[in-house]
This record gives C-alpha cells, structure tokens and sequence, in this order.
C-alpha cells in the first residue's frame, strides 16, 4: 500500500469534520410566505412578517406634496419601470417611515409582486448578501431601513455607497432601497466638519462624507408640524376611530398634550387619540 493510500482515510476523515463545524448552507428564502420580511444578518434568513404594523393611507396628514412623490415613485417601481432610492429626512415623528409603508400597501394593492424587506442599521453590512437572494427572485423588492445613520467611527456607509449606485454589480434591478434618517446627509454635523477642518483637501472629505446621500435620487424632507396640521392630525384620527367629544374640548385639550410633549407632530397625534379613546373607552386595536 502506498502512502498516499495510507493517509486517504484520514484525509477524508478530516474533510467530513470540517464541514460539520463549517455554517449551513443558506436556506433559500420563500417569498410567498408573505408580502413582508427581517432580514436577519445571522444566519442569513428572511423572517415573514404576517401582518405589517402600518396605518392607512388615508390617515397621514400634514405630508401630501411628499406622500405623492413616494406614491409615484413606488408604483412606477411596481409597475416594472424606472424609480429612484429613497431618503426620507427631517423631523421626528412626522410619518416617515409610516409612509413607506402605506405606499407598499398601496402599491402592492395595484401590482402585487412587490415586496417590503426591513434590514436593520446594524446589518447594513449584510445588504450584499441580502440582495444576492433578492436579485434571483421573481418579485420586486424594497429594501427598508428605518432610522439610517452613521457615526464617527462607522465605515459601513463605503459598503451601502457601493451597493446602492458605485460598485461594479450595483443596485439589482428588480430592488429599491428606502431609508429614514433624522439627519439628511446621514453622517452627524460635527463629523463632516470635523474632517473638512483635519483634511489636507477638506473639499475632497466632505464629498466623501456627503456623497452617500447623493446616491439616494429622491430627497423628501420632513418638517415639524403647523398647530393648523397637527389639529387637522388629531381631528383624522378622532373621526377615523369614532370617539365623542366636543370639538372646543377637543382643540384645547390636544394643544395642552402638544406643549407637555414638547412637540407637534404625527406620532404626538396619535399618542395623544390613544390617550384620549382610553378615556373614552373606545377601543383602538383595529385601525
């Protein structure tokens, strides 16, 4: 016997071993499980998700010019033609990603075949494996990604640069990528300045810095609500769930929730209907 004959046995042996300790192999994602998904980085899968926290269309006052924009946008997409990514920025609790959701309801309501993806800021890095599965599926997808932002010592933002518009493959045809941020370049004011003051050319590092938003075609800011729109705000959800009161009472009552809050805005609105319908004792579970 030869010794190359001798060691065959354990060489095997050891391949076996190996590929036990080795990860499984991804199991391919069934996309009809439902209309929406977590992308959960480890150990590479798509969570279903049976019934989306949303709320109706119908029901987000105060952004019409922008809730337009993403409608349009959206059902193009839908449709199997052209559309852009995403960024909706600005103030919070205005309904941002509230109405990334209503616009995949609406859209998938017209076209069917239309997918919502959630991805995590903190798996950003995963996305290259996570459109791998997407691109070979006989859907369209949108990627979502809610509260993107990036840090002073985060680096990620290269890889989403590159998979959105830079790298040799970019964006699969058949995906968009949606993001809300409170911050409209994504990275914080102090780091762009930061660098545009320590670079030998500050004009080359702040481009680095800001050109992540620029691949995103579509900017849709979002601003603090008018008292006028966080009135009409409240006064939607109040008819929407049926709850009695006076319109006086009601008027004063939101305002003084407003200024405890600190804020007017979408999700003030509706914390305060909640407050208002346990008052009343009116169910809210069904909106």
């Amino acid at each position: 016997m030869s010794d190359t004959d001798a060691i065959r046995p354990l060489l095997e042996r050891i391949a076996v071993a190996l590929e036990r300790l080795g990860p499984p192999a991804a199991e391919t994602p069934d996309f009809e499980a439902a209309d929406a998904f977590v992308w959960h980085a480890e150990p590479g899968r798509f969570e279903p998700v049976p019934e989306v926290n949303r709320v109706p269309l119908a029901l987000l006052k105060g952004i019409d010019h922008t809730a337009g924009i993403l409608l349009d946008n959206t059902r193009r997409f839908a449709a199997g033609l052209s559309a852009n990514n995403a960024l909706l920025w600005g103030a919070r609790g205005m309904g941002k990603s509230s109405l990334v959701k209503a616009a995949h309801a609406d859209a998938l309501g017209r076209y069917g075949k239309l997918k919502l993806i959630e991805i995590q800021r903190e798996d950003i890095d995963s996305l290259p494996q996570c459109l791998s599965f997407l691109k070979a599926a006989p859907y369209r997808f949108i990627v979502f990604c809610d509260d993107l932002s990036f840090d002073h010592d985060d680096t990620s933002y290269k890889s989403l640069k590159a998979v959105l518009e830079g790298g040799i493959e970019g964006r699969p045809k058949n995906v968009l990528f949606y993001a809300t941020s409170n911050r409209r370049h994504l990275m914080p004011r102090d780091m762009i300045d930061n660098e545009r003051a320590t670079a030998i050319n500050p004009g080359e590092a702040t481009e680095e810095k800001v050109s992540l938003s620029d691949r995103f075609g579509l900017w849709l800011g979002f601003h603090n609500a008018s008292q006028d729109d966080y009135l009409t705000m409240v006064r939607t959800y109040v008819t929407h769930f049926k709850l009695k009161i006076d319109d006086k009472e009601l008027e004063r009552d939101a305002l003084e929730w407003s200024t405890t809050r600190g804020a007017r805005s979408g999700r003030v609105a509706w914390q305060y209907v909640q407050d208002l319908a346990g008052r009343l004792q009116t169910p809210t579970d069904k909106i």
